[in-house]
């Protein structure tokens, strides 16, 4: 039998079960005990839990401290109590990685819904709701609304993306699912919702990030380092990126292999 043949006998037979009154409480049962689980985390003296409903969770929580080693050692750079803006912050582990280990006061943009109830769990299971604060809008080269393009909707899922459809590579998203949300620019961010000007900026958005480059010059113009994920493949995003920051006085300090072809962490600084 097929692994397709098997979801579909599962799916069918959960169906069925689910329309009955037994099914509907067994139902919620599991869904509370899914969102109950908790995957504890160790890292450099500092003990964090995240919520791991999902392998993919669980693997972001296992991978910790192998998956982006150059982005620990960045965080673990800032100076301690720095205003930090995680773009793109998925589940939360390194917006609460760099409150508990450095004491920075964190903004965590994340549009995603599917990741949002994560991220807000995570802060709360560590303690955190009142030094990191959620912004559930997307940021990009201005103000509006436009579509949020997903192409996967995993809790603790990547690759989507906000105005522009492009993926981490400059080609279209395969989109599974997609709504219209609000997006703001970074200096919209800071002059029209008043957040607090980021000394640090940590940004990975799977394939806009020049988009968010482009509004937040005077951002820029302030900031100190920058860590930001850039395909050099994707010629368009690389040299605009490369563009905005320059212009903004930071110089390329080094480059993170990330494991994927062409694909780096670039670390900026002034």
């Amino acid at each position: 039998m097929t692994k397709s043949s098997i979801r579909f006998c599962i799916e069918r037979a959960n169906r069925a079960f689910n329309a009955t009154r037994v099914g509907e409480l067994t139902g919620d049962i599991i869904i509370d005990g899914v969102m109950s689980r908790v995957e504890k985390v160790k890292h450099q003296g500092v003990t964090m839990r995240f919520t791991a409903p999902n392998s993919l969770c669980r693997y972001r929580a296992d991978s910790f401290a192998t998956k982006e080693p150059d982005t620990l050692e960045w965080i673990e750079a800032l100076p301690e109590g720095a205003i930090l803006w995680d773009v793109g912050a998925n589940v939360g582990l390194y917006s609460v990685y760099a409150a508990k280990k450095r004491e920075c006061r964190v903004v965590a943009f994340e549009p995603s819904v599917f990741n949002l109830e994560l991220l807000a769990r995570n802060l709360f299971l560590n303690g955190l709701q009142d030094r990191v604060s959620i912004v559930p809008i997307a940021l990009s080269d201005g103000l509006g609304m436009n579509q949020m393009r997903m192409s996967n909707t995993e809790w603790g899922g990547a690759l989507s993306g906000f105005g522009h459809n492009v993926d981490q590579n400059g080609a279209p998203i395969k989109v599974v699912f997609e709504y219209q949300t609000i997006g703001v620019s970074m200096n919209q961010a800071v002059s029209l919702l008043q957040l607090p000007q980021p000394g640090f900026l940590k940004i990975d958005v799977d394939g806009i990030e020049h988009f968010i480059l482009r509004g937040g010059q005077a951002v820029l113009s302030q900031v100190q380092s920058v860590l930001i994920e850039i395909n050099d493949e994707f010629i368009d995003q690389a040299e605009e990126a490369a563009r905005h920051l320059k212009n903004a006085g930071l110089t390329l300090y080094r480059k993170c292999d990330l494991g994927v072809p062409n694909t780096f962490n670039q670390w900026w600084r002034r």
